[in-house]
């Protein structure tokens, strides 16, 4: 195995998230070799350095990755001091410690992914790799197309605008629609807040997919182990987006076409009168203020000026 920074290995060994392991070397948490490493960034080769956190000395672990259906009530965090059921107490069968990819809030059901690679969690869970969620949205009558609208155009949050959303109706009636909406982002309570900003008011939510992992048939409280082809195409993330071409300007764009006689709007050019020299023009006329030259009209010198001259011998 080569070379890797030893906040990474930490991660991949389950430790913690990639953050949480930088805060751990800082600390002064972390041995290599028997000897404390606070630089981050350090590299170690996995196969002869011996890593150590808080003196217990870590060995190589199989990662697990799974897929639960959270049950609404249920929370994300590992410890809640309102003794509330709690999301790894539901793959407890698992032989591994396993922390949630991000989060989902405790009134919400669906799908939530966990595990024990914290360099996956953070591949999955981070803005910056735009990994979607998809929700199942149930709402009460049937909304009006501006509302949708909104959603798929982005909507003001307290922290901006939020990303357009791709909204798909499944199903309408008087009394209640259920769409889709799908988002690569994550942000706390940000699909209750987009649809209360609209006016929508929701009934039953469900995250039903992530990237490309799908909740599937799980029943509430159900869990999986994610397949090979889930996990990498988890690590790939969403493809590239194609490279912006430029439309060529519309017919009404142009503007209305000239005869190659026509030079109306341009400036100069041949057969457009003659070219201004250095006359500039006509001469001015009687209404157009007095000529520039030695008597350029009346004197402007001041009263006082003028007794001096009255006074000179």
């Amino acid at each position: 195995m080569s070379e890797m920074r030893l906040q990474k290995y930490l991660a991949m060994q389950g430790v913690a998230s990639r953050r949480r392991c930088e805060e751990l070397i800082v600390g002064g948490r972390v041995d290599v070799n028997g000897k404390p490493v606070l630089v981050l960034g350090t590299k170690i080769d996995p196969e002869r350095d011996t890593v150590a956190v808080d003196g217990e000395r870590l060995r190589a672990t199989r990662r697990f990755y799974v897929a639960l259906h959270k049950p609404k009530g249920v929370v994300c965090t590992a410890q809640d001091p309102a003794g509330r059921p709690r999301a790894i107490d539901l793959v407890a069968d698992v032989p591994a410690r396993l922390y949630p990819i991000g989060r989902l809030d405790a009134d919400i059901e669906g799908l939530l992914l966990l595990t024990n690679d914290g360099d996956f969690a953070q591949r999955v869970a981070h803005p910056r790799f735009a990994v979607e969620k998809t929700y199942r949205i149930t709402v009460k009558g049937e909304p009006d197309g501006d509302a949708l609208e909104k959603l798929r155009q982005g909507v003001w949050l307290a922290e901006g605008k939020t990303t357009a959303a791709r909204i798909h109706v499944l199903r309408k009636t008087r009394e209640a629609t259920t769409f889709t909406l799908t988002i690569p982002e994550g942000k706390n309570r940000e699909v209750h807040r987009m649809l209360a900003r609209v006016g929508l008011p929701v009934t039953r939510l469900l995250r039903d997919q992530i990237g490309a992992v799908r909740l599937g048939t799980l029943k509430r409280g159900e869990w999986r182990f994610l397949s090979a082809n889930e996990v990498e195409a988890l690590r790939r993330g969403p493809p590239a987006a194609p490279p912006h071409r430029a439309e060529p300007p519309r017919e009404r764009d142009r503007g209305p076409e000239r005869r190659p006689d026509d030079h109306r709007g341009h400036p100069r050019g041949p057969d457009r009168g003659p070219q201004r020299g250095p006359g500039r023009g006509p001469p001015r006329g009687p209404g157009r203020g007095p000529q520039r030259g030695p008597d350029r009209g009346r004197d402007r010198r001041t009263p006082r000026h003028a007794g001096r001259e009255r006074g000179r011998p």
